[in-house]
This record gives C-alpha cells, structure tokens and sequence, in this order.
C-alpha cells in the first residue's frame, strides 16, 4: 500500500502499540525509566573504561542515520537491562543495529564534508563576485540580525528543549500528546516569528542603523532591503526547528545532514543566474534572494522526510499544555546563551562599520576560515563527551568526570593549538588562496589575513570554553555558563570600543579573542568545586609540550611556504601546493616532535585509527 493511502488514525494505533510493548519491557527490565532527567541511572557498560564514548549512528529503518549521542545512552540501558527501549519508542527488533555502523558513519561524514565544501564554494563565489566591498558589508549586517534573532528563538534554541520532552511522551505511549505537543509548538513559533519578522521589516529603516552606525546612505539603504528581503526565513527557520527535532526524535538524521548542502548549492545558483540581471548597483539582492531560496529548500527536504515517520499534524491545539510551558522554560538558559554568542558576531560589525566600509564584511570572511577548525574538531569533541559528562554528573561519580572532562581539554589543545600555529605563519596565503580572486583584490586580502591572524588566538580558548559550557550543561547548571557568555560580551564590547580606533580591524578581533581567554578563567574557576578539582597540572603539561611541538610546526610551515613562493611563485595552482606542502610537512614535523616529547594524546589519536570498526 502507498504511503498516502495509510490511515492517518491506524499510524496513531500502531505507534502508540509500539510505545507501550517498549514501556513493557523497559519496566519489566532492571533500568531506571527515562524521565526528565534522560540519562540518570546509567552506568558505563560493562568492561568499557571510563572517558569518551564512541559516537556512532546506525541507519533507521527507511535509510536515516540515528542520533550518535542517543544511541550510546540507550545502548548503555539496554546492556544493564537486557533489553530496553529506543528513543522512539520503536522495539529493538524493529530497528536494525551495528551491522550498519561502517555505512551510516561514511553517509554521515560525506554528507557534513559536501556540506562544508559547498558553503566554501558559496564564499569563494561571493568574495569573487562582490569582495568584501560596502555592499558585501552591508549583506552581512543585514543576515546577521536576522540570524541573531533565529538563534533566540528559531533551530538552534528549540531543539534542545523540545526533542527530551517530546520523546518522553513517544516512551510512555502518548503519542497523540506527543503529536499535539509538536503541532502546538509549531503553530506558535510561527505565529511569533512570524509577529517579529513583520516588526523588523515595517521598522527596518530605524532599526538596522543601530547595528552599523558607520555606513554612508547608499550602504545602509541596501543593508536595509536586504533585512527586509531576509526577515522571512525567521519563520522558516522557526519551523525547521520543529521538524528537525521530530526527526531527530525518530532517529532520522539523514534530511538535517543533507539539507544544508542543498541550502548552499541553492544560493550559489541564485547568485550566479540572479547577479547578470540586476543593474550594477542592485546585484548584492542576488544574495539575499538566494538565502530565502536556499532556506525554503532546506525547510522542504526536512518536512518531505516528515513521510517516514509515524508523525501526523493536529489541528487540537493547545496552548495551556504544561509540556509547551516546560519547552519554553528549558529553551531559556539556551536561548541566553546562543544570542549571547551571536551578538559577538555583531558586536564585531557594529565596531567594524565604525572603521571602514569594508570592515564588517573582512571579519566575517576571516569568520568562516577561522571555524571550519572549530566546527571539524572543538564542537565535535564538546559534542561526543557530553553524555559521557552528563552520565557521570547524574551518578554523582565526580572523579570519572573529572578525568572525562581532564582527557576532553587536553584533546581540544593538542588538536587545536598546533592549527593555531598553523594559521599565525599561514594566514595571508591561505586568505589568498581561498578568496583572492575576481574582485577579492590583494589590498583585501590584506585586511581579511588580518582578522584571521587574531582570531587565530581563540582557537583553543574557545575550544575549551565550549567544552566546559557542555560540562554545566551536564551538571544542570546552565545558569553559569549563561552568566560567564554575559560576562564574555560586556568585555568584548568594552574592548572593542577602546581598541577599534587606535587598531582598527585587529582590534576589534582581538578583544573577542582576551575575552573568550577570560571566560575559560572563570568558567575553571566556577567548575573546580562542583566536582571536586581539575586536572590542572595533566593539562599544563600537555599544554606546554604541545606548544614546543606547535612551534616546530610554525617554523617548517613558514620556511616551506616561503621556499616554495620563491620557486613556484603566485596563482592559485602555486598558492594550493605551497599550502599542502607546507601544512603537511609542518604536520609530520609535529606528530614527530610529539612522539619525541611523549605526548599522551597523540597515543590516543593513533589508537583510534587502529580500533576495528
């Protein structure tokens, strides 16, 4: 039978059937239910040792990878109880198990690669096509604002609070409540995005000056139009929201793993066909144009993925449910804290429209080099131990976590200590390389190496500085970390204002960098008598020999560069080969000065390559 043709009341049956066989034996078994607290009562499984559990997804039934976080916890209660219940509520039999591990791994790590390689196509399309002129200026004050509010109160804020909720109800087998919950959620946030969207753009002229003081009329009119053309995908983004934490519900990661790659090819095509048909002047709409675009495919392929799961719309609202009033509380400690993180971006633009036109638009090109190391490494560790963290805290088993939390920063340095040494020596080829091109001149690679060298700075703080949020997270004190991201914006909007006159562009990074090393100090601070301790002088030490080990690299990166610049000169095939060559020989340099220093973590490195998979 055709999906259409199923009766939307027989999926309800079935699905709450499933839920209440799993429930059965979930409470028949030696567990602890999940409830609020998710992962309480777990312990490690047997003979595995205490620190990182290995992420991993498995491919659902009709090809979506499932959660990599989730699976560990419910593997973990399924080995203590012999059996157990899958985040869907779905029997074990009905779901297929490791053999798929090696595949839903290579669909998962292909997608995240496609998708950063194509938004490196998009910038590099962008910087050709516009540079970092006024008009590119004016395109990013004008998505940043509405990305600030999309981090207030669309995505990134609701999945967190929502998904723990809603997969509770799918456990105890109340699956219309469940559907209901999400259909009422939806119905809101697009009422109240959508409330907002309309505010920004029938007060657009007034208020997006407020976030670049610095522009002239002309800069400032188009950053007005495109925020008016832009508001909109706050309700798109809104609803993205919701779906993606339903699928995420039912194991199905494969729509939000492809998704924005299709959002970035999309905004490459516009981009391309739409700037030879507006006037001169006008061609920087074809970006905007393209956001909106790319947003409403991303939005499509999420809710088409909405078919393989058992999951209905409700037309019974209901507003007054304790479950919708107990997401929009857990979403406040998260939004705080990711609007406090994007108004660094902003505050950074607001300094940067003050130094020149082309400021704003320089740093954030700087941005995107500058976290595709953080996004590949520190976010992926902060990512992979937080059950672990969360487990440990909930047990009350302080030392484990102590060496848990211990083992992460000491792989966010070694990992991200050596790319900052990296991106010191390297900084204006690799701006060169990536963007100088069209009309991305020499003079703008000047001032976008610039930002990048100091950003440079906060790779491993703010490495760290996410990993320790995780740990209060994992601890149930989200409070602390939402006070020390206040603390981190009132010092980068003080320092910005002393430094971006007398220093311009690298002053106005390099306050975000002393002030994201600040938060680190006072989130150790904070976190040492909470678990009794930090494994301060293991982190020293790795610190210390991996700064020896960074420099080493620095040095046989910068003679590498600087030999083959003599002898291949400038182009883009020269600048791409100097770069490998320099990267990788400085690589080897440091895997060889870390063996000889007898860096545990490179230990470890090397032991996950050799484990089976």
């Amino acid at each position: 039978m055709d999906r259409e043709e199923v009766d939307p009341l027989e999926s309800f049956e079935r699905a709450a059937r499933r839920a209440e066989q799993a429930l059965d034996r979930l409470e028949g078994g030696s567990a602890t239910p999940r409830g609020e607290a998710g992962t309480e009562g777990l312990q490690a499984p047997a003979g595995r040792e205490a620190g990182f559990w290995t992420a991993r997804g498995e491919l659902a039934e009709e090809g979506g990878v499932s959660s990599p976080l989730v699976s560990e916890v419910v593997e973990a209660a399924r080995e203590e109880s012999g059996g157990g219940v899958a985040p869907t509520g779905e029997a074990d039999g009905d779901r297929p198990r490791g053999g798929h591990l090696v595949r839903s791994t290579a669909f998962f790590s292909v997608a995240t690669a496609a998708s950063r390689v194509a938004g490196l196509a998009r910038e590099v399309v962008a910087a050709a096509l516009f540079g970092i002129s006024g008009p590119m200026s004016a395109f990013t004050v004008a998505f940043q604002v509405p990305n600030l509010i999309r981090a207030l109160f669309a995505d990134a804020a609701l999945q967190p609070a929502f998904v723990p909720v809603f997969t509770e109800q799918l456990g105890r087998g109340k699956v219309f409540e469940a559907f209901r919950l999400a259909s009422t959620l939806l119905l809101l946030v697009v009422m109240v995005l959508g409330a907002i969207s309309a505010l920004f753009i029938i007060g657009a002229g007034l208020i997006m000056p407020l976030f670049a003081p610095g522009f002239d009329p002309f800069v400032e009119g188009l950053m007005v139009v495109m925020s008016q053309i832009m508001f909109p995908i706050l309700v798109l983004l809104g609803a993205s929201g919701v779906v993606v934490g339903i699928l995420n519900s039912y194991d199905r990661f494969g729509a939000f793993a492809i998704s924005p790659l299709f959002w970035n090819l999309t905004i490459i095509a516009v981009v391309v066909i739409g700037v030879p048909m507006l006037p001169e002047d006008q061609r920087i709409y074809a970006y905007a144009i393209g956001v909106v675009a790319g947003t409403v495919v991303q939005l499509a392929i999420q809710t088409w993925d909405l078919r393989n799961t058992p999951f209905r719309m409700t037309l019974k609202f209901d507003f007054r449910d304790p479950k919708l009033r107990r997401v929009l509380i857990l979403m406040l400690p998260v939004t705080l804290s990711l609007g406090l993180v994007n108004f660094n971006l902003v505050i950074n633009s607001f300094f940067g429209s003050l130094v020149s036109e082309q400021a704003p638009a320089g740093i954030d090109k700087a941005f995107r080099i500058y976290q595709l190391p953080q996004g590949i490494f520190s976010v992926a560790i902060a990512t992979v131990i937080f059950p672990t963290l969360a487990r440990f805290a909930n047990s009350r088993d302080f030392t484990n976590l102590r060496r848990t939390l211990g083992k992460g920063m000491r792989q966010v340095v070694f990992i991200l200590l050596p790319a900052t040494a990296a991106i010191l020596v390297l900084a204006d080829p690799m701006i060169r390389l990536v963007y100088q091109r069209g009309e991305f001149g020499p003079e703008q690679t000047v001032l976008v190496a610039t930002a990048l060298f100091w950003f440079a700075f906060a790779l491993p703080t703010n490495g760290l500085y996410l990993l320790l949020s995780r740990a209060f997270f994992g601890l149930q004190q989200p409070w602390i970390p939402t006070a020390v991201a206040g603390l981190n914006l009132a010092v980068t909007a003080g320092l910005a204002w002393a430094f971006y006159e007398p220093y311009g562009v690298a002053g106005i990074v390099a306050a975000t960098a002393i002030a994201t090393a600040l938060s680190v100090f006072f989130q150790a601070l904070l976190i040492r008598p909470r678990i009794g301790g930090l494994e301060a002088l293991p982190l020293l030490v790795t610190t210390l020999k991996t700064a020896i080990a960074s420099l080493v690299l620095a040095v046989v990166c910068w003679q590498v560069w600087e030999l083959s610049d003599r002898l291949l000169g400038s182009g883009t095939l020269a600048d791409a080969i100097g770069l490998a060559a320099a990267l990788g020989l400085g690589g080897l340099a440091y895997v060889a000065s870390c063996r000889l220093l007898r860096v545990g973590e490179l230990d470890e490195v090397f032991a996950v390559f050799r484990r089976p998979a």
